[in-house]
């Protein structure tokens, strides 16, 4: 893809000054200077791998929070970000996923909230409602000794009501770029909210930086102070976030915990071989013995919203407990799917990838890849979603015929080979007839909840918000330049 920022654009666009007053405040060492490298410390020394949460420099409230939640020691992308933090410097951090990110940034920033409260005080910006409503819960338990006012705004709730609660001024405002944009368009006392905000982050910034939110994110950034504190975090390196830190002229500081795309070593990857037609026979024999397997909960990732809503109908019609969220369903309906799986009241969700990034729950045991990802980061964000924080997990990639080549993609850019997994064909096969008769009445209630118009009408509204940004000729124009390359 091509990069999408250039140095017009405005996300480092403040006069660098650190914190003089701040405890870990250092001056750039000149040895140091254009050095971004793998876990670059360009600003100081870093702290021993030893250090607790109290050696970072953060308040004994803080402290004492980390403690009451059994985060026990800091992560290295936590000990290396949050001093950097605290003593003024812009941070872009990339490190895997469940690997403490969302610590390392909201910790400091509430930090410095307790010292001079407030609102709004700091803006996250993240690529979908379900991690803005994760972010919230988890600043929320950060602070919850702070009298803490969170708001999230996303697409699909009461867009005035979200505008109201604007006008509050809440300490934290987590927002995803679309329906932020609307609201300092359509309003204009909303903008004036943020005119003191102190800190900009950007979660999982490689997504938020993606061409779809060009537009929005010019809007929003044109209405916040330069003097903010810009902190960028994110799994993945793009060409978009390198060139962001190659025009910020040494002014950030720059972590990286890994290069390419990696997995923690506690996942076990696995994969069946088996014909496309028989994936929902061997789904359902797996799922049949999660019990026995001893796997508290699992996450079924699809690739469509139509295959989400059809799978998820044909589980419910062979009495398995599931929800499913996906990008069609009302955002109050994929809340309450999620919502559903987080609390252990169904163990199974079976999801787009609306859900393989930053979700964090800790009982996910199980990832299946129903179907295969075209893109070797989406598998990496996908498995992720098991083996978080040092615990164990396993991943099932159903391959078919057709998935070889991005089987052999994916194994390379992670570096690692995926192990068969172990059944009995003939156990596996057993519950066939009853697999297919769910199929062929999942596929009538389709047509009878009127899904299939759903699709019709989101298809119809995406092209015509493409069409609004000017996508739609960059995307015919890439069609074009393929075809005629061809």
């Amino acid at each position: 893809m091509d990069d999408n920022v250039d140095e017009n654009f405005p996300l480092f666009s403040k006069s660098f000054k650190p914190n003089s007053n701040h405890p870990n405040a250092t001056t750039t060492p000149r040895h140091c200077q254009n050095h971004h490298q793998l876990g670059s410390t360009t600003y100081g020394e870093s702290l021993p791998p030893s250090a607790s949460f109290a050696d970072l420099g953060l308040a004994e409230w803080a402290v004492n929070i980390c403690r009451e939640l059994e985060i026990r020691n800091p992560t290295p992308v936590q000990l290396n970000c949050i001093p950097k933090i605290l003593s003024g410097h812009d941070v872009l951090g990339i490190a895997q996923t469940g690997s403490g990110k969302t610590a390392a940034f909201a910790l400091p920033i509430l930090h410095t909230l307790s010292q001079n409260p407030y609102g709004v005080f700091a803006l996250v910006v993240t690529p979908t409602r379900e991690l803005a409503y994760q972010l919230a819960d988890q600043f929320r338990a950060l602070g919850s000794c702070l009298q803490l006012r969170c708001e999230v705004v996303v697409g699909g709730m009461d867009i005035i009501t979200q505008a109201n609660n604007l006008m509050k001024r809440p300490h934290i405002v987590i927002a995803t770029p679309g329906r932020l944009k609307v609201l300092l368009e359509a309003n204009p006392d909303i903008p004036a909210v943020f005119s003191r905000a102190k800190y900009l982050v950007l979660d999982e910034a490689d997504r938020v930086l993606d061409v779809g939110f060009e537009e929005e994110l010019k809007v929003i950034f044109q209405n916040l102070p330069k003097s903010r504190q810009t902190l960028l975090f994110s799994a993945t390196m793009t060409g978009d976030l390198q060139t962001l830190l190659d025009l910020s002229a040494n002014r950030t500081y720059f972590y990286k915990a890994f290069e390419g795309f990696k997995t923690v070593e506690s996942l076990k990857q696995q994969y069946i071989f088996i014909p496309k037609d028989v994936k929902d026979v061997y789904l359902f024999h797996i799922l049949s013995k999660m019990q026995d397997k001893g796997f508290r909960s699992a996450i079924i990732f699809v690739s469509t919203c139509r295959g989400c809503h059809q799978l998820s109908l044909l589980l419910e019609e062979l009495d398995q407990e599931t929800a499913a969220l996906h990008s069609y369903k009302s955002q109050s309906l994929r809340l309450a799917a999620l919502n559903r799986f987080k609390s252990g009241q169904v163990p199974v969700l079976i999801a787009t990838d609306v859900a393989n990034r930053g979700l964090d729950i800790p009982t996910v045991d199980l990832v299946i890849n129903y179907d295969i990802p075209r893109d070797p980061k989406d598998y990496v964000h996908r498995v992720g979603r098991t083996a978080r924080a040092g615990r164990g997990g396993l991943s099932v990639s159903f391959v078919t015929q057709n998935d070889v080549n991005l089987i052999h993609e994916i194994e390379h850019a992670v570096g690692k080979e995926m192990d068969e997994f172990e059944y009995k064909e003939k156990e596996a096969l057993e519950h066939i007839t009853k697999v297919y008769k769910a199929r062929r009445v999942a596929t009538m209630k389709m047509v009878d909840d009127g899904f299939e118009d759903v699709v019709k009408a989101r298809k119809e509204q995406k092209l015509k918000t493409m069409a609004t940004k000017g996508l739609l000729k960059k995307t015919r124009k890439k069609r074009k330049f393929s075809e005629d390359a061809s």
